[in-house]
Parts: C-alpha cells; structure tokens; sequence
C-alpha cells in the first residue's frame, strides 16, 4: 500500500528543524505557514508568547524571517512588547539588516530613542550596511535626543552610501536639521534635493513654523504644486501657535476652495482658533462638518469641541457635548471644568469637579490648575486644602511650579496668609510668578510693611520686578496709606527698571492719592498721563471724591467717566451718594428716576461662605436659602447684641428718601451678614469664619462685623472687592483704612 505525503505544513515543518538559522527556506514557504498567518491577527502580547511556542515548536524559530516577524510585532505594534523583543534579538546568533532595523524603528518610537543609536552604531561594526529603511527612524531618534551633531555624523553616511536621492531619506534628513533648529542646514539639504514634492517641502516648512517665521514658510508652502493634508496642517497649527488667528481662518478657508480633506489634526487645529477668538459661528459650521464626515466618535475632536463652545460662551452646547460622552478621558473633565472656571462660572466648575471625583477619575495638574482658581474666587478653602493634600501625596507627579503658584495664590485669596507663606518658604526654586502672588497676598491682606520687605528680598536674590510685581508692590502702599513710599515705587519703576506704567499702576497711584485728599496731585497725574485713563481710574477719582464728600472734583471725574461708561450703572449710584452726602436730595432724585426709565441696577451684593466643602452664596435680603428662617432668627439675635453692645446702624450709606427704621431694616439684611448669620449657625463655636463679598464691604457691615467678631468671640476674615479684612476681638488689620 503505497503511503500519502504529509501535508505542506507538517513536511515543511519537519524540514525546519535541521536547517540552520542563516538559511531561510524559501520566503513563499515561510510566508503561508499557519503560525506566521496568526501574527496578523494578534492583538496582546499573551497571545504573542502563544505564538511563539508554536514557532518554536515546527523549528521556525531556526529562520531569521519568523525571528523578524516576532521582532516586528513586539517592536512596532501598539500591542507589542519592547523587552520582549530585545529577548528575541539577544538569541539570534547573526542578525541581518532588516532585524536591526525593526530594533532601530522600534526604539525611535519609544521613550529611549538612545537605544535606536545604539543598534545602529553596532550594526556598523558587525559590518551590516544601512539602507533606505534604516535612516528615516535614526533621524527621528536625533530628532527627539535633539543630537543635532551625531545627526550630520549620519548624514555622511547617508552621503557616502549615496542614499541622499532616496526620498524618504531625503525627507527624514530635511526634518532632522529642522526640528532640531538648523533651518540652513535644512535648506541645504532641501536646496540640494533633484524633487521639491509636499513631504519635503512640509518638513521643511515644519521647521520654519517651529522658528515661528511664518512668512518664509507660507512663500515655500505656495510654491508646493500638490499640497497634501500634512502641509495644510503645518501651516495651520503654526499661525495658531504664534497666535495669528485671523490668518489661520483664513488658510482653512483657502484649504477648503482646494477641495482639500481635512483630518483630525486640521479639525484640532480649527476648534482651537476658533475658541481663542469666540469664533462661534465658524465653530458650528465646522461641528457640522464634523458630523456629516463621521467624526463625532472620535473622543480627541469632540473634546476639541466641547473646549470651543466653553470658551465661545455657549456652555449649555458643551455641557450637552459632554454628557453625551459615553466614555469621559480626562481631557474631557478638564476642558468642562476649565470652561466654567474661563466664564467665572466657578460655582458650577466645582460641581463638576465634585462629579469626576465621585466618577473615580483621577485629576491632574491640568485638572488643578483649572479647579484651584475656582477655590480662589469663591473662598473654598476647604477644597483648596484637600488639592493641597492631594498634590502632597503624589508630589513627584506633580513637578508643576504653575500648580505650588497657584496654590499659593488660592491660600491667600481664601484669607489662609500663613498656608500661603509656607508653600512659598518651601518651594526650592521660585519662579518671578511666585514672589508676585506672596507680594500680592501680603498686599491685599494689609501687610504692607512685609510685602515691601519680601520685594527687596526678591531683587537682592536676582529678580528683575515686573509690570505685576509694581502692581502688587503700590497696592501694598495704598492698603496702608503709604504716600510717600508709594511716589517712591512709582518713580523708580520708571526711572530704575525701566518699566512703562500701565493703566493698573496709575490706577493705584490714583486711588492712594485720592484716599489722602490729595486730590490735585491726583488730577495733575491724571492730565500728564502717556496712555488714556479708562473708566477704572475715574471711578477710584469718584470714589475717593465720595468718602471725603468733594463735590467739585467728583463731577469732574463723573463726566469725564460718563464719557468713556454711559451705562455704568455703579458710576450713578456713587454721584447719587455724593449728593446724598451734600444733601442735594433733589439731584438724588433725578438720578434715581434716570436708573428707574433707563432699566439700570446696580451689581447687587453678593456674599459667599464655605461649610464643610460647600460654597452657599447669599444676597442682600435673600431668603432663598433652605435655612433661611434659621438665618433670620440668627440675625435678629445678632442685632439684639450689637443693639446691647452700643451699635447703632449708620443709615447715611442708605441714600434713598425712605424712613429710617427702613434704611435700617436693609442694612441689616446685607450679604455679609447673612453669610455670617449662616457660619454661626452651622459651624462649632470658635470656629473662624471666611466670607467673600463682591463689592466693597459698607461701613455699618464694617463696624458691626468688628463687634460681632467680639460678641461670639470668632475671627472673621472678610475679602470683598479691594482687601481683605481680619476681624478679631473687636478690632479689624485694615485699621479703618479701606
């Protein structure tokens, strides 16, 4: 009975174990065996290993094909497996070509590009010859070490082995010198080249977006005769990253006439334009597009999406985007949390922080550093205290000097001045941000003596002040009423540091003359200003004119104010005061009757105050809170003391023609004392109490804030529009000077 061949596969396999590793069967052989065929299907590196043994088991381990089949998965796939891949190599005895270059490749696209040199200078010496495989991936690893002198070594090999024609070569060495600086050597490189196609000139383009010379960029993008997708790309994330917006718009309208398609880096590159200019609609056209082309599944565009309509205003369209996530990255977190933060929407940006740490999504610093000024503004400094813990425990995580900054910055706004001082006493290395927000803690928390003490000591340790830093430094001299020192910082900023003085500095000056009744100094510094006074700096004039009552010099700055803010609301409440103060009630009137027919209102009041991680926030007469009737019943009883302790309520600040007990009855109810009627009933006695108010806190408020701190012995610290104010036994830090 004659006997059947054995199948391909067994024979073949049969065959491989006596053939020794330096002589591959023929490829077609090798190609169709059922263990190789597998590899195009495996997607773990577990079922890799399976594989393997199966490799080994027919003797296909023997040829350097299935060696560099195995290689290439664990060193180029994303499922694959880099030290693996080593292991395989270290056991071949005499690797070939196309297996160093998979090593080289696959340490060009990992962390240790390094390593990709390294296989390729011992490649070298085992007398291997590069080819046009190998280089593109050794330049891309010259490209990331930014080794731009080992890279001119490999272009002379490149040179001698006369592979500068190829085109991949040719590209790769074009990239190299650029994305490493040497635009010249680019351009000689590119100069020299016998083709002048778009992946060339791209990376030559690349390289001057890079530099940020746009122009020379844009004249060699107009001279590609095929742009590709990639080209486009270039020039468009170059306009957006030096910040010419307008011209990016532009580019993708042209791109669009070319019947160019756009790919996911072009829509990346347009959302983000069109959220730095409040671009909305040009964004909904785009999110049409979007959609039409299938793009709405990709998680990257639609963050980009949500992130444009936060930023254009429309947080109802990205909140609708971000609920309809079905899986949230933490980019998506960040861009809602930071969208709310960009409209001073910080209430609603801690609530969804709240919501991705009860969904276990682990924050970053990007994540904090949209959060932490939420907890600044609102005065959350409990929420504040757990980021600092948070950030604590993962310090090595978070080597972010924007992130202790900020937190700083957060201590110091939510009243916390000592956290503050020893986050910036503990930092190794202070950044100019840094010494200016201790500055402009200690400024705002009326400790002007050591906010000018720690600015000598930031100029002694090296540090050139800034236009912030003189900010900072004239708000400390006009919290203490400081004059002359403050001529003194304003003089030298000019003259010492050459530094222009912006509308702030004039701004504070303005207001520490005007608090000084200096007031013809005032106008004089007003009339010889280089740049036009903003409705800012008449409206310190008008203020300082309102707490000292001088008529004459208030109507000149309301007019001059009225001419830049005709709707200013704020500027006729405080000229309705200052006749209010003179006792022209008919004037009162028809200031009052021109608001009513106008439909203008003043900002109402508003006070926040955080209990236990929660911000409550509360207006002037509000009832609207859960507990109100408790807060009335408390703030009878607080009226019932101070009324014992001697307080009775200034109604002069009450300016409208109504009785007394009235005037009364509304000073009572102010946001501030709402807020602290709230602290006392939720909170332990001796607990302190920090309130934030929006606008500037009323005398009556000041003066009764300063005897309840005495009655309930509790310190209150208070933050309203200009400083802060720490109440204690009966006494307030500002010394009656705000």
């Amino acid at each position: 009975m004659a006997l059947s061949a054995p199948p391909l596969a067994a024979a073949s396999s049969n065959l491989l174990h006596f053939l020794p590793a330096s002589s591959d069967p023929p490829y077609k052989l090798l190609q169709n065996h059922p263990s190789l065929t597998l590899l195009s299907k495996c997607r773990s590196i577990k079922k890799l290993k399976q594989i393997h043994s199966q490799i080994i088991k027919f003797g296909l381990h023997n040829t350097l094909f299935a060696l560099s089949k195995l290689i290439e998965f664990c060193a180029v796939s994303p499922s694959g497996d880099l030290s693996y891949a080593v292991s395989i190599f270290n056991s071949i005895e005499n690797p070939n070509h196309i297996i160093y270059n998979l090593m080289i490749r696959g340490y060009s696209l990992s962390s240790s590009p390094s390593s990709a040199l390294i296989y390729y200078i011992d490649m070298l010496i085992l007398g291997l010859q590069p080819n046009s495989y190998t280089f593109p991936f050794v330049f891309k690893s010259c490209v990331k070490l930014m080794a731009i002198n080992m890279g001119k070594q490999i272009h002379a090999h490149v040179l001698k082995l006369g592979l500068e024609c190829d085109v991949f070569v040719h590209t790769s060495l074009i990239n190299m010198y650029a994305q490493n600086g040497d635009l010249d050597g680019a351009r000689m490189v590119f100069d020299k080249g016998d083709f002048k196609d778009a992946v060339s000139c791209t990376a030559l383009i690349t390289g001057y977006v890079g530099k940020g010379y746009m122009d020379i960029a844009r004249n060699l993008f107009d001279t590609i005769p095929l742009r590709d997708v990639v080209s486009w790309n270039a020039m468009l994330s170059g306009y957006a990253q030096i910040g010419m917006f307008d011209e990016a718009l532009i580019l993708f309208q042209e791109m669009r006439k070319a019947k160019a398609t756009p790919d996911v880096s072009t829509l990346l590159s347009v959302l983000s334009v069109c959220a730095h200019l409040g671009a909305l609609e040009i964004g909904n056209s785009v999110r049409s597009w979007i959609e039409d082309h299938g793009h709405d599944s990709n998680l990257r565009v639609v963050n980009a999406l949500i992130d444009m309509y936060a930023k254009c205003g429309d947080l109802d369209m990205a909140w609708t985007l971000f609920e309809s996530l079905q899986e949230k990255d933490i980019i998506s977190w960040n861009v809602m949390i930071g969208g709310y933060t960009h409209i001073s929407s910080h209430k609603k940006a801690l609530e969804v922080f709240r919501q991705m740490q009860l969904e276990n999504v682990e924050p970053n610093d990007v994540t904090f550093l949209n959060v932490i000024p939420a907890c600044a503004h609102l005065g959350a400094l409990d929420i504040g205290k757990w980021i600092h813990a948070y950030v604590d425990k993962h310090h090595q995580d978070f080597t972010n000097a924007s992130l202790w900054t900020s937190l700083m910055n957060m201590y110091a706004k939510c009243g916390s001045i000592e956290a503050a001082k020893q986050i910036f006493y503990s930092m190794e290395t202070k950044s100019l941000a840094s010494w200016n927000v201790m500055i402009s803690g200690l400024a705002m928390h009326g400790d002007a003596c050591k906010a000018i003490e720690l600015f000598s000591e930031m100029c002694k340790e090296g540090f050139q002040p800034d236009e912030i830093t003189f900010v900072s430094v004239l708000s400390a001299c006009c919290h203490a009423g400081l004059v002359d020192l403050g001529r003194q910082y304003f003089n030298s900023m000019i003259q010492d540091y050459n530094c222009a003085p912006k509308l702030q500095h004039y701004g504070c000056m303005i207001d520490l003359l005007g608090r000084a009744k200096l007031f013809d100094e005032a106008v004089a510094l007003i009339e010889r200003m280089d740049i036009e006074p903003d409705g800012a700096i008449w409206g310190s004039l008008l203020g300082a004119c309102r707490i000292h009552n001088n008529l004459e010099i208030g109507e000149y700055a309301v007019k001059n104010l009225f001419k830049l803010e005709p709707n200013n609301p704020g500027a006729y409440v405080l000229l309705s005061n200052l006749y209010a103060g003179a006792g022209r009630w008919d004037d009162v009137a028809r200031i009052r009757t021109f608001l009513n027919d106008k439909g203008m209102k003043k900002v109402p009041g508003c006070t926040s105050i955080e209990v236990d991680s929660v911000v409550h926030e509360f207006l002037v007469s509000d009832r609207s809170h859960p507990q109100s009737t408790e807060i009335y019943n408390m703030l009878d009883e607080v009226d019932r003391l101070l009324e014992m302790a001697g307080h009775i309520p200034d109604t002069s600040e009450v300016h409208y023609d109504v009785d007394e007990e009235w005037k009364e009855g509304v000073l009572c109810q102010h946001s501030e004392k709402l807020a602290i009627a709230f602290g006392l009933i939720n909170t332990k006695p001796g607990t302190t109490l920090r309130i934030v108010k929006n606008l500037r806190v009323c005398g009556n408020c000041h003066t009764a804030t300063k005897l309840i701190s005495k009655i309930f012995n509790r310190e209150i610290i208070a933050r309203d529009r200009n400083r802060f104010h720490h109440f204690k036994d009966g006494n307030c830090s500002c010394m009656d000077y705000w």
